[in-house]
């Protein structure tokens, strides 16, 4: 477990434990562009198979900001699911957050971190992150269904012999 506390006493931590998953649900659910409708099973499951960074405000402890990071804990990470909570941003919590995950995944080795944003390219340029070369990355986006936003298969339908 990792815990940074800043000197205006907003501390950062990786428990867990800690983690106020229903806040952090709402956040992503109803606020953030690219997890807009996310279900709270899906919230749990995707924290529960990363490393989540909860910042709290001093005095009541309440949490205000989030990040998730996929990684192998060796090589590579996917940095994602940062928010702020909008009562709390202009205070330099998400570079401070984005930068503190950072620090913690180069200390365990990890060169190589990843992420995608539509709007905050400045937040994280701020602390090194760079545009990548768009000849030499490339991604797979799951099909989705109009009618009822479901994932389809790319394939043909899986079976199963006895």
């Amino acid at each position: 477990m990792f815990t940074l506390t800043r000197p205006d006493g907003y501390l950062l931590s990786t428990d867990p434990d800690r983690l106020d998953l229903d806040r952090v649900h709402h956040w992503l659910s109803t606020d953030a562009y690219w997890a807009l409708g996310r279900d709270r099973d899906t919230v749990g499951r995707a924290f529960a198979g990363s490393i989540g960074f909860g910042v709290y405000r001093p005095g009541d402890g309440r949490q205000v900001a989030v990040a998730r990071v996929v990684t192998d804990r060796a090589t590579f990470a996917w940095l994602c699911d940062v928010y702020v909570d909008p009562a709390e941003r202009g205070r330099g919590l998400g570079t401070w957050l984005a930068g503190a995950a950072r620090d913690h995944l180069a200390e365990m080795g990890v060169r190589r971190i990843v992420l995608a944003t539509e709007d905050a390219h400045g937040v994280y340029a701020k602390i090194g992150f760079a545009l990548v070369e768009p000849d030499r990355w490339m991604k797979w986006t799951a099909p989705v269904t109009q009618l009822t936003g479901k994932e389809q298969s790319a394939g043909s339908p899986l079976t199963v012999e006895a």
